[in-house]
């Protein structure tokens, strides 16, 4: 005789839901989630925005502390004290510094960085007369550094791989690492000695033509370049070593396809990461650059206005190669994300 199974005495289980659910009701009101790299995006811009704003308070504050009335540096010594405190109410610099700050972001909410004490001409034509000479210039300093550091870096990882070369890789590597250590400005220094003072070569101040753009160039490019190269030639060798390049060597590809098409994609993502750092570095190294060359660019600007008490040109000019430095960082994260979508996207 079969036995039937036993009914349950417990309370019947519920089963799905027939109505919509009640947490979901308000969906279609809800806004619409972002995309990973929308998301990633926004982080980054609002880390920028964060940094800047710091960057606009703590210049402020910095050059209020100094020490010294910029009013009388820009006015002289002969200047009465009448003038002086005419002037000074006239830039609203007798106002408190709270005052001060207020109305400086509202100039800027405005596009108004305000008026020059040396010069009594708008910052932000100053500024605009002289961003292109600095962008320029380091840019140009980049596009060396890079052309010469990966084939210098390709070139010595390909000869020292496997112990091969290893006394010319040894003696490259110590090479970079000198050029690495020498300050870019006694660089600079060294070579306006040799080449403008003892051969005479080329001109060692001034902007505008070629031969005045050599000097201050190479100056600027040569530490990135060492730098840059070294890193170019640790990721080349790691990159030689992987399975799949063994495994291209085995094909008998020939060295263009086995260097350029298969081991230096491999590499660039860490290069641009290097890359986009020297780039940063360099739009700050112009500083000093500029002043040894004399070159009429931002870095020459701060360096005056500093001497001058200038505080409306020293604040734009900084405002200004920070907007720089973090629109390129931004930059360099944007490609990364494109290059490599995960370890982007991923990051916090």
């Amino acid at each position: 005789m079969a036995i039937s199974p036993a009914t349950p005495t417990g309370p019947t289980p519920a089963g799905p839901a027939t109505g919509p659910d009640p947490a979901r009701r308000g969906d279609r009101h809800a806004l619409p989630r972002l995309s990973p790299r929308a998301s990633f995006v926004l982080r980054r811009l609002g880390r920028a925005l964060v940094s800047l704003a710091v960057v606009v308070v703590a210049t402020f504050l910095v050059v209020h502390l100094v020490p010294g009335d910029p009013v009388r540096a820009a006015l002289g010594p002969s200047a009465t004290p009448e003038l002086v405190e005419r002037t000074r109410a006239e830039l609203g610099l007798d106002q408190p510094a709270w005052r001060q700050f207020t109305g400086y972001l509202s100039g800027l909410l405005h596009g108004d960085l305000g008026v020059s004490l040396r010069s009594h001409r708008p910052v932000a034509a100053t500024l605009a007369d002289r961003f292109p000479t600095t962008l320029v210039l380091s840019l140009l300093a980049f596009l060396v550094a890079a052309l010469g550091a990966v084939p210098i870096g390709v070139a010595t990882a390909v000869a020292a791989r496997g112990g091969r070369g290893r006394a010319a890789g040894a003696g490259v590597s110590w090479a970079l690492s000198g050029l690495i250590a020498i300050p870019n400005f006694l660089l600079a220094v060294g070579l306006i000695a040799l080449f403008g003072v003892t051969l005479n070569a080329l001109p060692v101040a001034g902007w505008g033509g070629a031969a005045q753009a050599v000097l201050p160039v190479a100056a600027l490019a040569v530490g990135p370049l060492a730098y840059l190269a070294r890193i170019v030639h640790v990721e080349m060798l790691a990159v030689l070593e992987t399975p799949y390049m063994t495994t291209a060597r085995g094909k008998r590809l020939p060295a263009r396809l086995l260097y350029l098409r298969h081991a230096l994609p491999n590499m660039i993502t860490a290069a641009l990461t290097t890359g986009g750092l020297i780039l940063t570095g360099l739009v700050a190294g112009t500083v000093l650059i500029e002043a040894v060359f004399v070159i009429p660019g931002l870095g020459s600007t701060i360096v005056s206005s500093i001497t001058a008490k200038d505080y409306p040109m020293i604040q734009g000019v900084v405002l200004v190669y920070a907007v720089l430095v973090l629109g390129l960082n931004l930059l360099i994260d944007l490609v990364l994300a494109t290059l490599d979508p995960r370890s982007s996207i991923m990051e916090g």
